[in-house]
């Protein structure tokens, strides 16, 4: 799956200046695993993942 980039590119400052520009980027990384004979144990074991923020999981039966 490609990551998804953002782009933001903004004044520094509030009026003049338009050559004094602040860029920044934003990258969505996806992955996808297919479990092809999932079990009880396999499912309760993704479902208890202790993940650290920003990361998201979704399970889908």
């Amino acid at each position: 799956m490609p990551t998804e980039k953002r782009k933001y590119t903004v004044n520094r400052s509030t009026f003049v200046h338009k050559d004094a520009r602040e860029q920044y980027e934003m990258r969505v990384h996806k992955r996808l695993i297919d479990i092809v004979e999932p079990t009880s144990k396999t499912v309760d074991s993704l479902m208890s993942l202790n993940l650290p923020a920003g990361v998201d999981v979704e399970i889908k039966m």
